[in-house]
């Protein structure tokens, strides 16, 4: 499945808006919104936001090569001075109308909550509890949440609307 933008990107939007508006974004929320991010893009338009791959993990939803950039901030809020103020403009503008329109309402949908709310969120809904294939919550995976369950799931929820 190719991918119309960069993990960097996606990611570098939701920090750039975070930062504008001050709403705090850890890690762990970072990874939920660009999950909630690549799922409702899949959904939509049937092809890969990004490309890199998404995996259970018991927190949710993460894609590794994400998290180890982040990982330094630990549960604090991500803080990158090259995604001050006025960034967001650039940010969105790496993205085209349809896809500026799905993040947005990611965005709308999503940010306003926790992180931990992000995550028993994502552990109710198919994507990551049958990739987990029957593990308890708590148990250690690195299984990849395939794209196509991401986008079976995410296409049932739009036709459902």
């Amino acid at each position: 499945m190719n991918a119309r933008y960069t993990l960097q990107q996606v990611a570098d939007y939701f920090i750039s808006w975070s930062n504008e508006t001050e709403d705090a974004i850890t890690n762990l929320k970072l990874q939920k919104l660009v999950y909630y991010a690549q799922t409702w893009f899949l959904g939509h338009t049937q092809s890969a936001l990004f490309a890199e791959d998404v995996q259970a993990w018991v927190h949710g939803p993460v894609v590794p090569e994400l998290y180890q950039q982040y990982k330094q901030h630990g549960w604090r809020p991500i803080q990158r001075e090259d995604l001050g103020l006025g960034s967001f403009e650039g940010a969105e503008a790496s993205f085209d109308a349809a896809t500026r329109a799905i993040l947005a309402d990611v965005r709308n949908h999503y940010a306003a909550k926790g992180a931990f709310e992000l995550e028993l969120l994502t552990h109710r809904q198919l994507p990551w509890y049958a990739t987990r294939n029957g593990l308890p919550e708590d148990a250690p995976c690195t299984a990849v949440i395939p794209k196509e369950l991401m986008m079976q799931w995410a296409s049932q929820q739009l036709q459902a609307q």
